[in-house]
């Protein structure tokens, strides 16, 4: 006569109790040290607040995500107490990439993920929360080959297409999608630089260096856009694919982004759009 199952279950349970065999507990977290917002494209401008700021018109254009106020006079202040399209709605931030194209067509992204990741340093407990009015840029806007680009194209669910710094043809019923990886070393002290980029630096072999000392949150941007086939046609408002370049303009509200970071990324769990997990 067969033994109902859950009789097994428990005497594999007691099995293992007494071999001290650990046994995964229901709810056990994912231990993967990230939190996430999803924003979908808000609006599109010729403005740049980092690299131009005051100087509407002067850039080339942009999608913007996250907060709906962005403009190319855009500072800290005037982003606190807006409204975004982020999930979670307490993310005010603003994100903007530029704008991709298929001749003169204009193509907005149909998935937008903002990660926050404690991957790249080998300590993440020593992350600390990204600086309140923090600015970044990441990727290279002049880039003339694969040399000078961090741009990463590759196609969704289709892995055997290998990914490229400029664009990449994609198989029907796929995306093109694009990831940037940010900068996560801060030098403790500015919020900004005369490049945009001195202030902060990329790890070194798991590590921040000296002259960056500060290991915040690395933020990825993941698009994903409804393109598939022919590259024909594309280009980036900067450019080919190599230029493809983000920006970032910190407004989380400081206990959010200092929650995320001491229950997700320092302990090495992943959590959902509002910071829990389980």
């Amino acid at each position: 006569m067969r033994k109902p199952l859950f009789h097994i279950a428990a005497v594999i349970g007691l099995i293992a109790t007494a071999l001290s065999i650990p046994v995964a507990a229901q709810g056990e977290p994912v231990r993967v040290a990230e939190f996430l917002a999803e924003c979908p494209i808000s609006h599109r401008l010729a403005d740049d607040p980092i690299v131009l700021p005051n100087l509407a018109g002067a850039s080339h254009f942009h999608d913007f995500f996250g907060n709906h106020s962005t403009n190319a006079r855009s500072t800290q202040q005037s982003l606190e107490g807006q409204t975004g399209n982020c999930n979670p709605a307490s993310d005010i931030s603003s994100y903007w990439v530029p704008t991709l194209y298929r001749n003169n067509t204009a193509i907005a992204p149909t998935g937008v993920t903002f990660y926050y990741l404690g991957e790249g340093v080998n300590n993440p407990a020593a992350i600390q929360p990204t600086p309140y009015g923090l600015k970044i840029v990441a990727g290279n806007a002049k880039a003339t080959g694969d040399a000078d680009s961090i741009a990463r194209w590759s196609c969704l669910h289709a892995g055997h297409v290998n990914p490229s710094k400029n664009f990449v043809t994609c198989p029907a019923g796929t995306m093109l999608e694009t990831y940037l990886d940010f900068p996560q070393c801060w030098d403790g002290r500015n919020l900004d630089s005369s490049d945009h980029k001195s202030h902060m630096s990329y790890p070194v072999a798991g590590g921040c260096p000296s002259s960056h000392p500060v290991s915040v949150p690395k933020l990825r941007m993941v698009l994903r856009y409804p393109v598939n086939g022919s590259t024909a046609g594309l280009r980036l408002a900067s450019g080919t694919g190599q230029t493809m370049h983000g920006d970032f303009f910190n407004v989380w509200p400081r206990a959010e982004m200092e929650r995320r970071v001491r229950n997700c990324l320092n302990v090495v769990i992943k959590c959902d759009h509002n910071g829990n997990h389980g």
